[in-house]
C-alpha cells in the first residue's frame, strides 16, 4: 500500500470513528433527556428532607406516610378499579373493531367507521372531556355510582368515568390491534378452515393466538392511559371521587413534597412491571406459534 493509499484509509477509518462517537453521543444525550427526571424523581423519592431540591440522607418515611394515607389509598384504587375495568370492556370492543374493519373492508359506512374510530386520538382531550360531560348531562346518565370493597376500602365509582376511559381506550386498542392483524398471514385461517375447522374454531385456535401480541399491547397501551389520565376523569367525576392523578394535582396545589415523589415512584414501578409482563407474555406466545409450526 503506498503512502497516499495509507492516509486516505486512516482519514476514512477516523471519520468513521468520528461519526459513531457522534451518534452514541447523540444517542446518550436523547435517553437522558428522556430518563434523567424520572431517575432523579426516584432518587428523591428517598430524601429525608421535605425539600425536593436538597438531599439531607435516605430514608423510607415517605412510602411509610403514602401506605398510611387513607385518601392516596383510596384514589389509589380508584384508578386500579377503573383502569381494571375499562382496559376489559375496550379490550373487547376494540379489538372486535378492528376484526370488523381489517377483516371486512367492503360494508356500508366503513370510512364512518374509520373517521369516528380515529376521532379520540386525534381530538385534544379537553374537547373530548366537555363533550363527554355534556353527553352525561343531557343523557341522565349523570354522575350514578358503582359501589366495591377493596383492601378494606369501600369504593364508590362513578359509571361516567368508567364510559369516558372506555370512549377514548377503545382508539388505541383497535389500532395496535390492527397493526398486529396486518402483519398477519391470511393463509393460516384459510388452511384451517381447508382441514374443516369451523369458522369460530379457527378463530380460537389460529386467529387469536396470533394476534394475541397486539390485542395484549392494546391492553397495555389502554391500562397505561387510563391510570394516567387527568382531565377527562376530572371532567367527568362529579364532586368527592379522586383518582391517583386527580389527588396528586391537589397535593400539588399545596407544595411539591418527597410524598409526591412516592406516588409517581410506585406508579413508574408498577407501570415496569406491566409492560415487563406483556413482554414475557409476547414472547411466551411467540415460542408456542413457533413450536406449533
Amino acid at each position: 500500500m503506498t503512502a497516499s493509499a495509507a492516509k486516505v484509509a486512516r482519514q476514512h477509518r477516523t471519520r468513521h470513528w468520528l461519526r459513531r462517537g457522534l451518534f452514541v453521543a447523540y444517542g446518550f444525550l436523547g435517553y437522558a433527556f428522556f430518563y434523567l427526571p424520572i431517575v432523579i424523581l426516584v432518587i428523591f423519592s428517598f430524601n429525608d428532607s421535605r425539600s425536593v431540591s436538597k438531599w439531607s440522607g435516605f430514608t423510607l418515611r415517605w412510602y411509610e406516610a403514602m401506605l398510611q394515607d387513607h385518601q392516596i389509598m383510596v384514589a389509589l384504587w380508584n384508578s386500579v378499579f377503573v383502569a381494571v375495568v375499562s382496559t376489559l370492556i375496550a379490550t373487547v370492543l376494540g379489538t372486535l373493531a378492528a376484526l370488523a374493519l381489517e377483516r371486512y373492508r367492503r360494508f356500508p359506512a366503513r370510512l364512518f367507521a374509520d373517521i369516528t374510530l380515529y376521532l379520540p386520538i386525534i381530538i385534544p382531550d379537553i374537547a373530548m372531556a366537555i363533550m363527554l360531560l355534556a353527553f352525561f348531562k343531557l343523557s341522565g346518565i349523570g354522575f350514578q355510582t358503582w359501589k366495591v370493597s377493596i383492601a378494606g376500602l369501600r369504593l364508590a365509582v362513578p359509571y361516567s368515568v368508567i364510559i369516558g376511559h372506555v370512549a377514548f381506550n377503545i382508539s388505541f386498542v383497535a389500532v395496535v390491534v390492527r397493526a398486529r392483524l396486518a402483519q398477519m398471514d391470511r393463509t393460516l385461517d384459510e388452511a384451517a378452515q381447508d382441514l374443516y375447522a369451523t369458522p369460530w374454531r379457527t378463530f380460537w385456535r389460529v386467529t387469536l393466538p396470533l394476534m394475541m401480541p397486539g390485542v395484549l399491547g392494546g391492553a397495555l397501551l389502554a391500562f397505561t392511559l387510563s391510570l394516567d389520565d387527568f382531565v377527562i376523569t376530572f371532567f367527568t367525576s362529579g364532586a368527592g371521587f379522586n383518582t391517583l392523578p386527580v389527588r396528586v394535582f391537589g397535593m400539588i396545589r399545596k407544595g411539591v413534597t418527597p410524598k409526591i415523589n412516592a406516588v409517581s415512584s410506585l406508579m413508574l414501578g408498577f407501570s415496569l412491571l406491566l409492560v415487563t409482563l406483556a413482554l414475557l407474555a409476547a414472547r411466551g406466545n411467540e415460542d408456542r406459534k413457533i413450536q406449533m409450526f
